[in-house]
């Protein structure tokens, strides 16, 4: 097992992240989290498993909840769970949030595992906001703030290739709407990496970062070899199959045409190989659980 992941998987945890029905809460306990997250449909899913393992040992009273964004992820998962049998599913955060309230509890913490402050974090706002009558503190975006967003970039470094080795592609999701506070994020993201790193470029699957500028600089680079870095909380079907993946459209493919080699940072967990995304990094954990922390003591429930 990769050594970032040495104990922070068990057996057990393995379902973390597939959402059994919700157990009842009672108004004495500690505030409960709800971890949202935008979801998966991949064998990446694993990623929430070590988030949520981490959280649960920094939060060991406080009851968590997993919720997912995406509706096209859990209309696939959840029908593919019912015609097996299954009682796994997955919920949506007004779900999540409407059992908490009927069983009587007052105050939550909801934070959002999105990267950046755009689409899918708003919605979670607009989630939170049908709910007046509860006291929900919600955490911000892992790069909703620049500290945060240089702290992780920090943590990416080790697996950066240096100079004489080749270049780096990392890459982000982006957005298609130009209103969204995440492209002031990537932009500066952008600036950030450029004038601290020769061999580093941003591209994103969409939005005002694009494909080209990073695919083009790799090109032009002088050692022809790229190693992409996924700026992705999980590096599912996006990583896997849109650049990594073998088709001709592939980002992958597109360097290979231009003789560039590639690859991609790994993690094995019971002899299995991942795409190493940032859920997988500690320091992504860490600044989660400081947030979450923040929020409970906002709330008056900071855990001791």
């Amino acid at each position: 097992m990769n050594s970032l992941l040495k104990n922070a998987l068990t057996a057990a945890s393995l379902v973390l992240f597939f959402s059994a029905p919700l157990r009842a809460e009672t108004v004495k306990d500690e505030p409960p989290v709800i971890l949202a997250a935008f979801g998966t449909s991949t064998k990446a899913g694993i990623t929430y498993d070590v988030i949520g393992k981490r959280v649960g040992e920094a939060f060991p009273k406080n009851p968590i909840h997993w919720a997912f964004t995406s509706g096209i992820i859990r209309k696939k998962m959840n029908a593919k769970w019912e015609k097996e049998g299954s009682p796994m599913r997955l919920y949506s955060l007004e779900e999540v949030l409407e059992t908490l309230r009927a069983q009587g509890v007052k105050k939550v913490v909801v934070q959002p595992l999105h990267i950046f402050p755009g689409e899918e974090y708003e919605e979670v706002l607009k989630a939170i906001a049908r709910f007046p009558e509860l006291s929900i503190e919600t955490g911000n975006a892992l790069f909703q703030k620049w500290e945060d967003m240089y702290d992780v970039v920090d943590a990416l470094k080790p697996d950066f290739l240096p100079a004489d080795k080749g270049s780096n592609v990392i890459v982000a999701h982006g957005t298609p709407s130009t209103d969204k506070p995440s492209n002031i994020a990537i932009l500066g993201l952008d600036r950030y990496l450029s004038k601290r790193f020769s061999n580093v470029f941003l591209g994103a699957v969409d939005g005002v970062v694009t494909r080209s500028d990073a695919i083009d600089a790799a090109l032009d680079f002088p050692v022809k070899n790229a190693r992409f870095i996924p700026l992705m909380l999980v590096a599912g079907d996006h990583i896997m199959n849109d650049i990594m993946g073998d088709e001709p459209e592939s980002w992958k493919s597109e360097l290979e045409r231009g003789g560039v080699k590639t690859d991609c940072p790994t993690v094995m967990i019971d002899s299995e190989e991942y795409y190493k995304g940032l859920g997988f990094l500690p320091e992504t954990s860490e600044i989660f659980i400081r947030m979450i922390r923040e929020s409970l003591g906002r709330l008056g429930k900071t855990e001791k």
